[in-house]
């Protein structure tokens, strides 16, 4: 069992808060096993009897019954109501199988599952938790319904910090195989490198495209490929819809509009596949509206959206610094700051600007800085800020960690990866 401690802390934090609970997350990325396995785990541990813990997978026949929102609650109702003294837990499992019923006693009103859990959740002997996706697969929808009533809790794939604890061994070995293969669990199970790649292509291609073609009702599947194509190869760089359907248009000789690749690109930012992340003017203290940029949640499913042919380490760095970024629950933006040159001002990029409530920092991420000019194009922007908030580069070229005469700090990926150093 790989341990999820990140966020069966969180579980274990939010107990009894007189919230629902809402896991989300990409699928396969481990929900289900940290409700129904580590978390009950530890529940059991605590002295909580199993009786006491209402388990619902609606994804099974045994509870199909159950995909009924009222029959679910009355069931529900009928354990708990009677016993105000004993403490239950309901976990739900695939929230997104039930269905919109008509209840005829009470004046043939529709009834959704968020309907039923506002209701189960008065009661105060009773501590709700679900898992789920939407009507296709995807999770995004079921956040909204629950918005100021439920405490979200987003998973991602394994972090490298995650995956090594399972792994051990050589961690710069160790951080080649994640950097290429990503942190799905189930590759954890598979030893062959062709596996590998097949269950990553096959998860891709089988699952989260055709969650997305059948959830928006995509007309064009190859517009989405194409995207999903550029998306990949683009990681890390800027880029907007306008640049992206000229890119099309000239690969398929054919005008392809760019609200419907605006719109395409949403739909893959909400399932979850691909995040992300403005520009920020650090100055003017204003967001930009394009371009952005986007990264992976999955670092492996970008691969093998490419069939490995494009192995680009510092694209690939960026893009796992900043999903560990978010993962530890910052804000994160693309820095931008200006440089007076020749009478005019040209803009130059911070990598990262990472925000933890009221506290800043700013970070590059360096495959290396091995000359000037590469030492020159990471140091000017941090330098360009002129304010004293901490500045940070994250290296693979440094063996050990320190501060350079501009006060900036210099940090090896791994040990910002295993939280060996402190960010703020």
């Amino acid at each position: 069992m790989i341990k999820r401690d990140f966020y069966l802390e969180r579980l274990i934090h939010n107990m009894w808060n007189g919230e629902i609970k809402v896991i989300t997350g990409i699928r396969r990325c481990g929900k289900s096993v940290l409700l129904f396995d580590l978390f009950y785990d530890y529940l059991i541990a605590q002295g909580v009897s199993k009786d006491h813990i209402i388990k619902i997978e609606l994804d099974q026949r045994r509870y199909y019954k159950f995909r009924n929102p009222i029959t679910l609650c009355e069931y529900v109702e009928d354990t708990v109501s009677n016993r105000s003294a004993e403490k239950y837990y309901l976990f739900i499992d695939e929230v997104q199988f039930t269905e919109r019923v008509v209840d005829k006693e009470n004046g043939g009103i529709k009834v959704t599952i968020y309907d039923m859990l506002n209701e189960l959740k008065a009661y105060k002997n009773l501590d709700v938790y679900v898992t789920g996706s939407n009507s296709k697969g995807l999770s995004k929808d079921i956040a909204t319904e629950f918005r100021g009533r439920a405490t979200q809790i987003y998973v991602f794939p394994l972090s490298f910090d995650e995956f090594y604890s399972f792994t051990g061994g050589d961690e710069q070995k160790a951080l080649d195989t994640y950097m290429l293969y990503g942190g799905m669990p189930r590759l954890l199970a598979l030893k062959d490198e062709k596996d590998k790649k097949d269950y990553l292509t096959s998860l891709y291609n089988e699952l989260y495209v055709k969650d997305i073609v059948e959830r928006n009702r995509i007309e064009r599947e190859d517009i989405l490929n194409d995207i999903l194509n550029f998306l990949a190869s683009q990681i890390s760089s800027l880029t907007n819809p306008n640049n992206i359907a000229n890119a099309i248009s000239s690969m398929k000789n054919e005008k392809i509009n760019s609200t419907m690749v605006s719109n395409y690109v949403k739909y893959i930012i909400d399932s979850f596949l691909i995040s992300m992340a403005k520009r920020y003017d650090v100055k003017g203290k204003t967001y930009f509206n394009y371009p952005n940029k986007y990264y992976y949640t999955d670092i492996g499913l970008r691969n093998a959206r490419l069939n490995y042919r494009q192995y680009d380490p510092g694209h690939i760095m960026e893009n796992i610094i900043y999903n560990e970024l978010i993962r530890r629950g910052y804000s994160v933006d693309v820095g931008v700051v200006y440089d007076r040159v020749g009478g005019g001002n040209v803009q130059k990029e911070i990598d990262f600007v990472v925000n933890d409530a009221d506290k800043k920092i700013y970070i590059q991420s360096a495959l290396r800085m091995d000359d000037d000019k590469k030492t020159s194009s990471e140091l000017l922007p941090l330098i360009l800020t002129k304010d004293f908030f901490k500045k940070i580069i994250i290296r693979m070229d440094v063996s050990h960690n320190f501060y350079d005469d501009n006060g900036i700090f210099h940090c090896n990926l791994i040990d910002f990866l295993l939280n060996r150093v402190e960010l703020f």
